[in-house]
């Protein structure tokens, strides 16, 4: 069903069981697939890709631009994955070409009002973004991550899967995953018990989870001291996972 104040350029690709509400705006290569509902006021522009039973609510602009100032027009692209309720005035860029030409969003996503993803993003699945959470360029979130409002990832940084990031939070360097972070320039308050939980993690798991969390930072050990008495002590593909990132990263862990 399409509204009939809608604008749809001729070669967008829509299915014919999206459901495009009044003053949507439609530009370019655009595809969107099945069971997806623009309510209305929605804007899409460019190579951009919605998957399958997505909602996305008025004033959201998705596709735009990337907000970078080396972008000359480049034929970018903005991919969102199934099943994903984007709220409110959420803006979404398109990736720049010297950050690989893609911003990629997963499914299952819950995006709440006035969040923004910008260029070249890489964002899980089961992911929560509250009110006015941000993401700056090039940022890499992994899956079942949660962040609170009014929270801001600088460009660059990654984090981890299952981590929580909190409120009034400015995140400088990577967050590690399982962990809390909180501040106005984040630290690591613990770990994610909580989440932990309701995402069924095992009394073992997060007993082993806290004591790697003991030793990296409460023990004041050096950070590869610490690492190799996680991967000698401990096991499990958590404990793998919490080490592989912490080796992995170029910007530095919030401690």
């Amino acid at each position: 069903m399409i509204h009939p104040t809608a604008i749809i350029d001729k070669n967008a690709a829509i299915d014919q069981s999206v459901d495009i509400g009044p003053y949507c705006i439609i530009e370019g290569n655009a595809t969107i697939r099945k069971g997806t509902r623009l309510l209305s006021h929605v804007i899409i522009q460019g190579r951009t890709e919605i998957g399958e039973n997505c909602t996305i609510s008025p004033f959201c602009s998705l596709g735009g631009p990337p907000q970078d100032i080396s972008y000359k027009e480049e034929d970018t692209t903005l991919v969102v994955g199934s099943n994903n309720t984007i709220k409110e005035y959420v803006t979404m860029n398109r990736g720049t070409t010297h950050g690989g030409g893609v911003t990629t969003i997963g499914d299952n996503n819950f995006i709440m009002a006035y969040a923004h993803i910008a260029h070249d993003c890489t964002v899980g699945s089961n992911i929560i973004m509250a009110n006015c959470a941000t993401l700056a360029g090039h940022v890499a979130v992994a899956d079942s991550v949660n962040f609170a409002g009014l929270c801001a990832v600088h460009q660059f940084c990654k984090i981890g899967k299952f981590a929580f990031v909190s409120g009034l939070t400015g995140v400088p360097k990577d967050v590690p995953p399982f962990m809390i972070a909180a501040g106005s320039r984040a630290k690591l308050y613990g770990l994610n018990v909580v989440g932990l939980e309701r995402q069924g993690f095992s009394r073992e798991e997060i007993s082993k989870l806290k004591k790697a969390y003991r030793i990296l930072f409460r023990s004041a050990l050096p950070l590869g001291t610490s690492l190799k008495i996680i991967r000698e002590e401990l096991d499990g593909e958590n404990i793998k996972e919490l080490v592989r990132f912490i080796e992995s990263s170029q910007r530095g862990i919030c401690r």
